[in-house]
Formats: C-alpha cells, sequence, structure tokens
C-alpha cells in the first residue's frame, strides 16, 4: 500500500538535492496532480492578515477559512475513535503522495495549508503522538530541510488535529513570528547552561517559552529530555507535558522553541453566540501567527483578547521556573 503512495525516497548520502528542494518538487508536482491541493494553495490568494500590538510584543492574525476543519476538529477520545484517521496511509487520498523519510516518516503536502509551503510529517504506522520516541528524528528533519524550512510539533492536548497519530509539521524558516524574536539580542535571556546547551527566556514575550540552543545533537536531546520531564513532573501530568515546539538549524547549530502550555483552548473557543472565538491555540498560533477561520474573529480580536489567550493556555511562569531549577 506505501509504495503506491512515495514519490520520492530521501537519501541524506545522495547530495543531489536537500529534502527541502525535494518536498518543494514534491509541491509543484501535487499542485498539478492533485485538485484538493491545488484549491487550498489557490486559497491562498485571498487570505487576509492583521498586526495586533500587545505589551512588548505583537501578534499577526490570519484570515483563513480553509483552516476550519482543523480548528474546530473534535480531539475528545470519543470523537477520535469514530472517524477514519486522515493520516494513515490507506485512507489518504487517492491523488496524495509522499516522500519516505528514514524508513518511518511520510513527508506530505498539506491540503488545508496555512503558508505557501506546509508540509505534515506522517508516521507510517497509526501510534499515538509521544515526542520523546522521536526527538533525534524531530532535529534531524531539521537538518535535513535547513535552511528552507522548520520544523514543528503539536503535543496531543495542545493542538494536534490527529493526536492518535504520530506526525510533524513543517514551515518555511522565519515564518513563524517567535523565530525572529529568538534572533532579537534584546530580547534573549540566558537562564542556564548546561552540557553545552544554553537555555534561554525571551523577555516581554507575553507568554512563557524557553529556547535552546546547541550544537551537540545528543546534548541537547539529553537537556529537552531532562527538562520535559521536569515539565511533567511539575505539572503532576502522567504522560507527556502540554507543549509545542520548533526547530531550526543553522550555522552547524539546532535552536529548539518550546512553549509550556497550561491548557488547549481558551474558554472563548467554547462559548455560545457571538461571544465564542474560535481561536485553537497550536504552534503557529502560540508562536505570533493566529489563525481565524472566522471573520468575525478576524476583524474583532484586539490586544487584550489575544493576550488574555496567550496568559490563559500558558504554563505559569513560576512553574516553568521551577521546572529549570530541577535541570542538573
Amino acid at each position: 500500500m506505501i509504495e503506491e503512495k512515495i514519490f520520492a525516497v530521501f537519501d541524506p548520502n545522495a547530495l543531489k538535492s536537500s529534502l527541502a528542494e525535494l518536498a518543494a518538487r514534491l509541491l509543484d508536482d501535487q499542485k498539478k496532480s492533485w485538485l484538493q491541493l491545488a484549491s487550498g494553495y489557490a486559497s491562498l490568494d485571498s487570505i487576509r492578515l492583521r498586526q495586533v500590538a500587545c505589551r512588548g510584543y505583537s501578534v499577526w492574525l490570519q484570515f483563513n477559512p480553509g483552516r476550519i476543519v482543523s480548528t474546530g476538529a473534535k480531539v475528545d477520545a470519543k470523537s477520535i475513535r469514530e472517524r477514519r484517521c486522515f493520516l494513515c496511509v490507506q485512507n489518504l487520498p487517492e491523488a496524495q503522495k509522499g516522500i519516505l523519510y528514514k524508513d518511518e516518516f511520510l513527508i506530505l503536502c498539506n491540503p488545508a495549508p496555512i503558508f505557501r509551503e506546509h508540509y505534515t510529517i506522517s508516521h507510517v504506522q497509526h501510534i499515538p503522538q509521544i515526542f520523546s520516541t522521536y526527538t533525534t528524528r524531530f532535529f534531524e528533519l531539521a537538518r535535513h530541510m535547513s535552511p528552507r524550512l522548520t520544523v514543528f510539533y503539536n503535543g496531543p492536548r495542545c493542538g494536534a488535529s490527529a493526536p492518535d497519530h504520530m506526525h510533524f509539521q513543517a514551515s518555511p524558516s522565519g515564518t513563524i513570528p517567535v523565530e525572529g524574536a529568538a534572533c532579537e539580542k534584546n530580547r534573549r535571556v540566558v537562564r542556564r547552561s548546561l552540557h553545552n546547551v544554553d537555555i534561554l527566556t525571551l523577555a516581554e514575550f507575553g507568554r512563557q517559552v524557553l529556547v535552546l540552543e546547541s550544537k551537540n545533537i545528543d546534548n541537547l536531546q539529553r537537556v529537552l529530555s531532562e527538562l520535559t520531564e521536569s515539565l511533567r513532573s511539575m505539572t503532576g501530568e502522567r504522560d507527556e507535558p502540554m507543549m509545542n515546539l520548533l526547530c531550526s538549524y543553522g550555522d552547524s547549530s539546532w535552536r529548539v522553541i518550546l512553549f509550556p502550555r497550561s491548557k488547549h483552548r481558551p474558554d472563548a473557543y467554547f462559548k455560545e453566540g457571538d461571544e465564542r472565538i474560535l481561536i485553537s491555540p497550536a504552534a503557529v498560533d502560540i508562536g505570533g501567527l493566529v489563525i481565524t477561520p472566522l471573520e468575525k474573529d478576524f476583524n474583532m480580536v484586539d490586544a487584550p483578547t489575544m493576550e488574555g489567550i496567550f496568559e490563559e493556555v500558558s504554563l505559569a511562569k513560576e512553574k516553568v521556573d521551577a521546572a529549570m531549577d530541577m535541570l542538573s
């Protein structure tokens, strides 16, 4: 079954093209052969952007009606059990193809794009969304997709519309605002340095965010693993702590941006009528590009609203600080 879905196999030892270049060729081919994808990308021509100036930072709202399915997705256990998994190979649209990566993941074009290049990196088997098992793959993907693409991850309880199927996503580097903020010298605050890994926070950013930087993949994996375990312990979670992550690679160094979370959706998401705000923060949104599939939300959301949403869904500062203090 999977053989029928393979557009190409990525071989890191064959240096004819990068994984990002191969993905771009896949996208061009799929736009010609897959009508749903072509329609999704055509819809990007009509999206609108609006900047909201918050205290110490800005947020961009993107009016994108094509994201209504993802933003409104039911992710409770009953709904997940009762629907077909849209990431399983056997359930992919007939015209959809992908790039096989490490015999484990299939890089697919997202038919409801947020960006001019938007990929879903789906495991070839139907296994749950668990980051710790695939941390190394996360870093490897970032390196192989650099410098063109950034890889990101949504936890199963804070943004993943398919929490039952392991997957990452990729977007053009620099298009999520937090990526630029992480480079601003006056915003970067070094908090710890462990095993040649720098751990930073971002000042005046309106939500808790941790930035890890290192040239050593093994040390980075070790520190990130300890940090996520500390967050899990601090929040009392039985399983993976609620979090969103982004990873990029450049100048022989990895940068991981981690958003510790306290909840998936703000209270306003569940209100009735005009009081309802259909914003469901995942990595892209909490990173500063907030997707609003409803025009009323795009027009109405202001700085106090966004500041309140970020504060509501982010883990409290004292808990993040305590988790960092647990590192050794």
